[in-house]
């Protein structure tokens, strides 16, 4: 295996998800050319090529080539706790009492080692752009989860994109929030639905951010049953959509992460919602293993599932996001840190496509998140993820981990599996040619 990182130049014999099979040319951080398989090689309406060296060339036989995910809702703070933990199984309230009682022990090395541990795996899944929500903590040292993700973000920012956001609850006071944005994260963010006072919450959240120029990820309306923010969050942010237009100004991103509430509404004010969502150009961020896990603890009948509801959102024409959340913590104590599980959760949870279920996790979540547009697309920001396999439904059923990950342009992350399986015995029986008993790198 190559040392990595590895600056690439050529991508050979990769299928796409529309079935060609294609040769990729990169300049750099973008993709220059896509064409046909082998039409270079054979002359056929191409300039001629100097030749790649065998170490900037990846071939991808076999391997289905895609856009690279980008997780726009993460804890990197909290993840991997779980263990350390060992918190009761419940709702969103049980949860946070569990993280509270842990968090007032952590050091930020300790936090700095889980998240760096966790965007590595990230990465290695596949995922090259991260926004990772940072609780402003409570106590004499609120800042510790802000210094260990900068710290993080830093070091790891020729491998993998990491934006901060500041996850502040109802009970941090303003100047702590102001002082991690000194710091170096990004945007605001917090959870007003759970104040006292939603509506306060929400503004003074939303005041800080504006005085900044910052942009805002606020937890939103993660309750099947609770208080509704995001009609008043999105009235108060179409008023800042209007003024920096006509100032010409570009607006700064906005996003509504759960908006589980909203997938309980009644049809008639979840469209209403829906829509003034989409005229403030609010991005929704749905996250479904964690909300299908916090949400539905008190009805043993029926239970609801907690999901924002997505074919709506996305049948209006909101700027629609998915992410994994929290990944082995008191909040989710599972999770493989791969975008193809939230995927194949929006198709059997959501009713989406698996085509739509894929966007939502990799350019649509580019979108929301206001990077630059990737995929193999000349002209697209080379973040590409290839997984061995014939299609996207055989890539997001069966996740195989034979990957390859690259992020601008560069080789970053690779792994490879093997199997043996025993073959049947019996009467006459010889070995039979199945799928299954092959080593998948000999397919």
């Amino acid at each position: 295996m190559t040392a990595l990182p590895r600056q690439l130049t050529r991508l050979t014999n990769a299928t796409l998800p529309d079935g060609r099979l294609v040769d990729v040319t990169l300049d750099g951080h973008r993709v220059a050319r896509v064409e046909t398989a082998g039409a270079s090689a054979q002359g056929a309406g191409s300039e001629t090529r100097t030749p790649d060296s065998p170490a900037s060339t990846l071939d991808l036989t076999g391997h289905l080539l895609l856009t690279a995910p980008a997780e726009p809702h993460a804890h990197l703070d909290k993840a991997l706790s779980y263990e350390a933990i060992r918190p009761p199984m419940g709702d969103l309230r049980a949860a946070i009492a569990s993280w509270r009682e842990y968090a007032a022990t952590m050091t930020v090395d300790d936090i700095a080692d889980r998240a760096r541990e966790q965007a590595l795996r990230m990465l290695g899944q596949g995922t090259t752009a991260i926004r990772t929500h940072l609780d402003i903590l409570l106590g004499d040292q609120p800042l510790r989860g802000a210094e260990a993700l900068v710290r993080v973000r830093d070091e790891l920012r020729d491998l993998i994109d990491i934006e901060l956001v500041a996850l502040a609850g109802p009970d941090v006071p303003t100047r702590d929030i102001e002082a991690a944005l000194d710091l170096g994260v990004d945007l605001v963010g917090g959870s007003p639905h759970l104040a006292q006072d939603p509506t306060a919450d929400l503004t003074r959240l939303l005041a800080l951010a504006r005085a900044r120029r910052a942009g805002v990820d606020l937890h939103t309306d993660e309750s099947l049953h609770g208080p509704v923010t995001l009609d008043e969050f999105a009235r108060i942010v179409a008023g800042w959509r209007e003024a920096d237009l006509a100032d010409g100004l570009l607006p700064v991103n906005v996003s509504a992460g759960h908006c589980v509430r909203l997938g309980t509404a009644p049809a008639a004010a979840r469209d209403e919602t829906i829509a003034a969502t989409v005229a403030a150009g609010i991005g929704v961020i749905a996250n479904p293993i964690t909300n299908l896990y916090l949400q539905g603890w008190g009805d043993d009948v029926s239970m609801p599932r907690g999901l924002a509801p997505v074919r709506q959102l996305l049948d209006a024409g909101a700027r629609v996001a998915a992410g994994a959340d929290n990944v082995r913590d008191p909040f989710n104590p599972l999770g493989r840190s791969d975008a193809l599980e939230t995927a194949m959760l929006l198709v059997t949870a959501g009713h989406l496509t698996i085509d739509e279920a894929y966007g939502l996790v990799s350019t649509s979540a580019r979108e929301v998140l206001a990077l630059p547009a990737a995929g193999v697309v000349v002209g697209a920001q080379a973040e590409l993820l290839a997984v061995r396999g014939t299609s996207l439904a055989d890539v997001v059923a069966n996740a195989p981990a034979d990957r390859f990950v690259i992020h601008r342009g560069a080789l970053v992350a690779e792994s490879s599996t093997s199997r043996s399986v025993a073959s049947p015995a019996g009467p006459g029986a010889a070995a039979p040619a199945h799928p299954l008993l092959a080593d998948p790198k000999d397919a």
